[in-house]
């Protein structure tokens, strides 16, 4: 069993910057991917990024050039840096940990809010 901590969650402004965090406790494997994703109000969960265990990155298209993920392999953490985020960015974000055989494990989420 894995359990995701997520933290940095909060109310900014349009333009403002944002850093959250998930670590991961309990048995982690090198071909693990950790991620993030969102859902805002009345819309479907949807991917924002992930990070393999070598670094390999994928993003949404609506995020790339302003969110940066990353990952600490020692610390078992990966954190999401959102730069000039607007109020479509608002949602709930989720961390994720994605194993071999389609097992997925899912953090509580945190909320971020952008106000215009």
């Amino acid at each position: 069993q894995v359990q995701l901590v997520e933290s940095g969650g909060g109310l900014v402004r349009a333009g403002d910057s944002l850093r959250l965090s998930c670590t991961a406790v309990g048995t982690i494997f090198g071909s693990d991917v950790m991620g993030w994703y969102r859902q805002a109000p009345g819309k479907q969960r949807e991917l924002v990024a992930t990070i393999t265990t070598s670094g390999h990155t994928n993003y949404a298209d609506s995020v790339s050039g302003r969110f940066t993920i990353s990952r600490d392999n020692a610390k078992v953490t990966v954190y999401l840096q959102m730069n000039g985020l607007k109020p479509e960015d608002t949602a709930i974000y989720y961390c994720n940990l994605r194993r071999a055989l389609d097992i997925n494990y899912w953090g509580k989420g945190t909320l971020v809010t952008v106000s215009s």
